[in-house]
């Protein structure tokens, strides 16, 4: 196939109005920044990649201001010399940087869509997944109970396939148990990002008779002992979040027991490459995956899409019609639900695009870098 020499690479921060915030206990969410990754090899193929840390520290470390820096300081530079035979190799050039996840996912997922269009196949048949269509889910964060009952109406009337809801330590488990119950036939999953203490582990066991399919990331990402401890004492799975950012992670989630799911965030993980070990880690252990969400643009979607082809992921993940969370998304072709499914794209590569027209109108800034 050759191998792939990086000629261009353009970065492209770009600022989003939602049309509605997304309310967690942890933030409001009003508009979405975001860094966009275009990479042009020297066969003229171009790769996209996104990167989903978002404007504060609010979810991880890293803000859109500390990968655009690490992105144009550090590595793109280090890219920029080198031939890549495989995707992988991009991490061992970059293991001088420390961290810095959600910067290096961007670029190893423009590099892997490069080498899927380079072997002339969709990325998702590169890496092992089948042709299936993806079930879509749908995450409701709305600021009033009012606004939560009718974003779930309307989310089973659009045929989603499951409805995560936020919850904490204010939530009322027994109005929540009368909802799921009007909607037998949709998956309802709940996220606490890591609402819980030790304090408050009775609240939390009040949630197990909601009828939940599981429940994400119930306490903070370090108190992994105390997700176990909590995790024996409920029949709901706990599903972890924040709390895998690593093939060791789930090697330590699986020995203390604190949770039986994982989130699958390549972003969080560092990119396609590290989620793919991470799968075979759950194959091989009966660790159910599913693929969450991080308010992203269509590029990084589209990379998920890819991922939920694989065997492991055994449920629907965070994947809404591109007009769900805006007017116009800053990738094409944009993604449909019908029927509540999604179909994987036969092109070559990721199967996405930059629209350059919806680009313009929200960018903030712009880089190129040359080899």
């Amino acid at each position: 196939m050759g191998n792939i020499q990086i000629k261009r690479v353009t970065l492209y921060h770009v600022r989003v109005p939602l049309k509605r915030p997304f309310t967690t206990h942890l933030q409001e969410v009003l508009d979405r920044e975001s860094i966009l990754i275009e990479m042009l090899d020297d066969q003229g193929n171009i790769g996209v990649g996104e990167c989903v840390a978002f404007s504060s520290p609010w979810y991880t470390e890293e803000t859109v201001e500390t990968a655009w820096l690490a992105l144009e300081n550090w590595i793109i530079p280090a890219m920029l010399n080198q031939t890549f035979s495989y995707p992988n190799e991009l991490d061992h050039c970059l293991s001088f940087i420390k961290r810095n996840q959600m910067a290096k996912s961007a670029v190893n997922h423009a590099l892997w869509d490069i080498y899927a269009q380079k072997q002339q196949k969709p990325l998702w048949q590169v890496i092992g997944g089948s042709s299936r269509p993806i079930e879509a889910g749908v995450v409701v964060a709305a600021a009033s109970e009012a606004e939560m009952y009718d974003d779930i109406e309307s989310a089973v009337n659009s045929g989603y396939k499951r409805i995560k809801l936020k919850i904490s330590q204010s939530s009322n488990p027994q109005n929540l148990k009368e909802l799921i119950a009007k909607y037998p036939e949709t998956l309802f999953f709940a996220d606490a990002n890591g609402a819980f203490t030790n304090d408050t582990i009775h609240l939390l066991q009040e949630f197990d008779e909601c009828g939940f399919t599981l429940i994400e990331q119930p306490f903070s990402e370090h108190q992994n002992k105390l997700s176990a401890k909590a995790q024996k004492t409920m029949k709901t799975p706990f599903a972890l979040d924040e709390s895998i950012e690593s093939i060791q992670d789930v090697e330590e989630m699986v020995d203390q027991q604190s949770g039986k799911i994982v989130v699958m965030k390549q972003g969080r993980v560092g990119g396609l490459s590290n989620a793919l070990c991470i799968h075979e880690k759950c194959l091989k252990a009966d660790v159910p995956i599913w693929v969450g969400g991080m308010i992203e643009f269509g590029v990084s979607k589209a990379f998920n899409l890819a991922f939920a082809s694989l065997p492991g992921v055994k449920f629907p993940g965070d994947f809404s019609s591109s007009n769900h969370f805006w007017n116009h998304d800053l990738a094409e072709p944009i993604i449909n639900v019908h029927h509540g499914e999604i179909q994987l794209p036969k092109v070559p590569g990721v199967g996405v695009k930059l629209n350059h027209k919806i680009v313009d109108q929200y960018e903030v800034r712009r880089n190129i870098f040359y080899a």
